[in-house]
């Protein structure tokens, strides 16, 4: 991990250095194996370093916040990023405890080993660090809440909401297997269990805190739906990590029954789209996360059935994807719509949703944003090439009136399109 502004410059002086390294490797005249073996192990190399410098840049610019940590045995690396989200160098850490920068420096180097329980205490406080062992469920505050755990072995499979699960026909009974068991065997099976770990830490963005093992099992459902589409062939092999192709998907819009061919157009560019409806307690809209075979999939529970929905939930996930899902920090995101919060990460997204469904230059020019009709809606639409519930649900939001233009923002119109899921 870098810790300081030094090491970052170190770190991306040496990438450079690799990547020299990358191009001449050909030109040596050594043997093919062992040029390749060389070249494998260069990659590696710089694939780490990128992580790295990927992760010290997100957490510089505030893209991400540590505010809580549920594993005490993750605090160490909490408490190091949450240093460098708040902007606070090595110095300036110390210089709030009253120690040598040096004593920084050797705590961080050594991840705490040598601080007393009182220190890391203290450290958490001026950082703002929070500690606490489980989720405290839906009567918690809510907000910018990212959750870790050691591993699987730290889940409470009683927990699991056993009765919605085998209402739903989730779990396996069969062979005298108890509801428990089930329910690990189930998300064993079908998220791994990696997706209950600090390999996959649950970001939650809203103003409910969602219960933690309605969220696992809705996430072991939707990857379950993943690993059928995977095997019946039904996405493109590789991910198309650009995202030139937006402005055609958005123009799909405008096509009868668009949501299902939102559906197989994705698919076309290696991302899955899985419609699950949310459980008691989550709360949720949408979610981006990746497969284990490494498709993004971008979940939606049609909590509220209307396309300007369908469409600026979709979008935002998409802003994870690109954006956020292949940086360094290996998290799961889960979204619940709301704007009262500030977080940049969900800004960031809000953003790639809003300018890709209607850029900003396109969007001064629409009249209807100050003469507000039906017919000022329709025009606008046809002139950007889009759904008129795109439009309304823009201005909608825009001006904070859930009462106006709900004729026009396509209620019950997207459940059906996609087969009732």
């Amino acid at each position: 991990m870098i810790f300081n502004e030094l090491q970052y410059k170190v770190s991306v002086s040496q990438i450079g250095k690799l990547r020299k390294s990358l191009e001449t490797l050909k030109e040596t005249g050594e043997p093919s194996w062992l040029v390749e073996a060389q070249f494998n192990a260069l990659q590696s190399q710089i694939s780490d370093l990128e992580s790295e410098v990927i992760e010290f840049e997100l957490l510089k610019r505030g893209h991400t916040k540590f505010t809580e940590c549920s594993d005490l045995s993750m605090l160490p690396r909490v408490l190091i990023q949450s240093r460098i989200a708040k902007g606070m160098s090595q110095k300036d850490l110390a210089e709030a405890l009253d120690m040598t920068a040096q004593q920084i420096q050797r705590y961080e180097a050594t991840n705490y080993m040598g601080a007393s329980l009182s220190r890391l205490i203290q450290i958490a406080n001026i950082l703002g660090v929070s500690i606490r062992g489980v989720w405290g469920g839906s009567e918690s505050s809510a907000g910018n809440s990212i959750f870790v755990w050691k591993d699987s072995s730290s889940v409470d499979w009683e927990k699991f909401p056993l009765k919605e699960m085998i209402s739903k026909g989730w779990l396996n009974l069969s062979n005298q297997v108890s509801p428990i068991q089930a329910a690990k065997n189930f998300f064993e099976q079908f998220a791994g269990p990696q997706y209950a770990s600090a390999l996959h830490r649950k970001k939650f963005y809203g103003e409910n805190l969602p219960n933690e093992y309605s969220l696992l099992a809705w996430q072991a459902r939707v990857l379950q739906k993943a690993k059928v589409e995977i095997k019946k062939g039904h996405v493109a092999d590789d991910f198309e990590y650009n995202d030139r192709w937006i402005s055609e998907l958005i123009h799909l819009s405008i096509a009868p029954e668009a949501p299902a061919k939102v559906r197989d157009f994705l698919a076309q560019k290696g991302i899955l789209l899985i419609i699950e409806e949310h459980l008691k307690g989550t709360y949720l809209d949408g979610a981006a996360m990746l497969a284990e075979s490494g498709h993004p999939v971008v979940a939606l529970t049609l909590r509220h059935d209307r396309l300007d929905n369908f469409w600026f939930v979709l979008l935002h996930e998409l802003g994870h994807v690109f954006l956020h899902l292949f940086d360094s920090l290996n998290m799961d995101f889960f979204d619940e719509e709301n704007n009262s919060q500030e977080d940049e990460i969900e800004k960031d997204a809000d953003q790639f949703a809003l300018n890709h469904l209607i850029s900003p230059d396109a969007w001064e020019l629409c009249l209807s944003r100050f003469s507000i009709s039906k017919e000022s809606v329709e025009a606008d639409a046809h002139n950007l090439g889009i759904h008129p519930s795109i439009v309304a649900g823009r201005i909608r939001k825009e001006q904070n009136k859930y009462t106006i233009l709900h004729e026009m923002i396509g209620q019950g119109e997207v459940r059906n399109t996609l087969g009732g899921e």
